[in-house]
């Protein structure tokens, strides 16, 4: 069962008359108009609603209103929240596909014309993927026609394939 809590109020299109506080202040013109609304509440929650305000010895009203406007901005700045998060989130998709864009612009193994595999001595990095490449690994060293080029590992993963 449902019970209208503001059966005694005005019409809901119908503004509240101003304040003779703040028709004192000449803020009548500027003041904020505030509006009736209407609502159905159950039963149960018309009653938790005024013992709250019995409680607290605030109106009814003023309660509902002071819910309304919390639960409205704490709605305001979750959506903020989300919304930078998701912000951030596509710069940093951006700037991973760009990442991805470059690697697959450059192919890191251009001028190589053979692999040798070799036990490393030293540390070192596959040069198409990145992968770290530990001391005593295997890996294979690519060999370039042109001389003076640096050195380049790769991993087994990375080798080309037939």
């Amino acid at each position: 069962m449902y019970h209208d809590v503001t059966q005694n109020m005005e019409r809901p299109d119908t503004e509240v008359p101003e304040s003779s506080e703040s028709a004192a202040n000449g803020a009548g013109s500027s003041a904020k108009k505030e509006r009736v609304l209407h609502t159905r509440v159950p039963a149960v929650l018309e009653r938790e609603l005024k013992r709250f305000a019995d409680n607290l010895r605030v109106p009814v009203s003023n309660l509902v209103r002071t819910i309304l406007e919390d639960a409205v901005s704490v709605a305001d700045a979750a959506t903020e929240n989300v919304e930078e998060r998701l912000k951030k989130a596509a710069q940093h998709l951006e700037k991973e596909r760009e990442k991805i864009k470059k690697r697959m612009e450059h192919d890191p193994l251009e001028g190589l014309v053979a692999f040798q595999e070799v036990t490393l001595a030293v540390p070192s990095v596959c040069a198409k993927c990145g992968k770290e490449l530990a001391r005593g690994s295997r890996a294979n060293l690519g060999i370039s026609e042109a001389g003076g080029t640096p050195r380049r590992f790769v991993c087994e993963d990375c080798l080309p394939r037939v």
